[in-house]
């Protein structure tokens, strides 16, 4: 059984700037190996000579901004992704939860994949021009930012085109959810220990390995759904996919049958490596965030240390803790002035 938790120490805007900004900086430290990944998964020339020679021939023939095409997109679409995730998921979870606020971790992981479709539909737009910024030539560009790619895409080939490949979104969160699933039912044996004595660390690594598993699982989802987004009959050469198809079952077809099976995990070594720092900096950065907040709200002594205030009572939230406080003052200067009226 899983349990349900968060900080209630922290207000609703403040757990999503904490997240976003989270999400923001570990996404741009890794974007270079994010870069790589898609332009394998696509199949550019980029990818043709193997994971560490692909670094290499986007800095030849990009240069160093090269290695930052789509972060963009890809940051402006953490907001409203967090946001329609977590607001999602909170909502199916609640009406799985039992009377003590427990729910199976079978059932937590189902909430989250479902959430993650319901908010990838209302942000794949831009995960779309964050794949056609990344496959094109920075310097020979065919879109000029995120608001012209939207716009070019919508006009020329219609709203359809910004949607293309999302099925695989919701094909991919199976095998996905599964991963998730087959790791964490397992970490008690991983770690023999319950999971509610994990440390810190182990639930890192537990994270880690969990989002290795179930990424790689789905894949091949993934690959083909980035195919299907970058590849456009408008583009030169197509978009620079390495093969051509009509649909989504061609595509596997013809990446299966032109390229081979393994084809399918293409810019996998990037990604894999991309989980550790990318999991590693979101974790941080939210933690640092989140010590800034809870300074501010009052309940640590100093935003560079976990000390917690004295006489604070930490159960309560930050309103709560805000009233009392206020409370407090006014009693304190009403029996300072009733004092001084007597000495009077």
């Amino acid at each position: 059984m899983g349990s349900v938790k968060k900080d209630n120490r922290l207000t609703g805007s403040q757990g999503f700037m904490c997240i976003g900004f989270a999400g923001f900086f570990s996404r741009t430290v890794t974007s270079p190996l994010e870069v790589v990944k898609i332009k394998s998964q696509v199949g550019t020339f980029h990818s043709k000579r193997g994971f560490c020679q692909s670094f290499l021939l986007v800095y030849n023939n990009e240069g160093l901004r090269g290695f930052w095409k789509g972060n963009l997109a890809s940051c402006l679409r953490l907001f409203p992704y967090n946001a329609l995730h977590l607001t999602t998921y909170r909502k199916i979870v609640h009406l799985h939860m039992d009377e003590l606020g427990f729910i199976s971790q079978w059932r937590a992981i189902f909430a989250g994949g479902l959430a993650g479709v319901v908010a990838a539909l209302a942000t794949y737009p831009l995960e779309v021009v964050e794949t056609r910024l990344i496959a094109q030539n920075c310097r020979q560009p065919t879109y000029m930012g995120v608001v012209h790619t939207l716009s070019k895409i919508y006009r020329s080939e219609g709203l359809l085109a910004l949607y293309r490949g999302f099925s695989l979104t919701v094909l991919g969160a199976f095998p996905f959810s599964i991963g998730c699933y087959a790791v964490y039912m397992n970490l008690d044996k991983i770690w023999q220990e319950p999971p509610f004595r994990f440390s810190p660390l182990q639930n890192f690594i537990s994270g880690c390995l969990a989002a290795g598993v179930s990424q790689t699982l789905s894949y091949p989802f993934e690959t083909v759904k980035r195919k299907m987004q970058a590849q456009s009959a408008r583009l030169p050469h197509c978009g620079g996919v390495d093969v051509h198809f009509n649909g989504m079952i061609d595509c596997f077809i013809q990446v299966v049958k032109n390229k081979g099976v393994l084809s399918l995990w293409n810019g996998l070594t990037a990604n894999i490596i991309k989980i550790v720092p990318c999991f590693g900096l979101l974790y941080t950065c939210f933690e640092m965030c989140k010590q800034v907040c809870l300074y501010r709200n009052g309940y640590i002594v100093s935003p560079l240390s976990s000390q917690l205030a004295p006489g604070v009572d930490q159960s309560l939230g930050p309103h709560e803790l805000q009233e009392v406080k206020r409370y407090l003052k006014n009693r304190n200067f009403g029996s300072g002035e009733s004092s001084i009226g007597n000495r009077w």
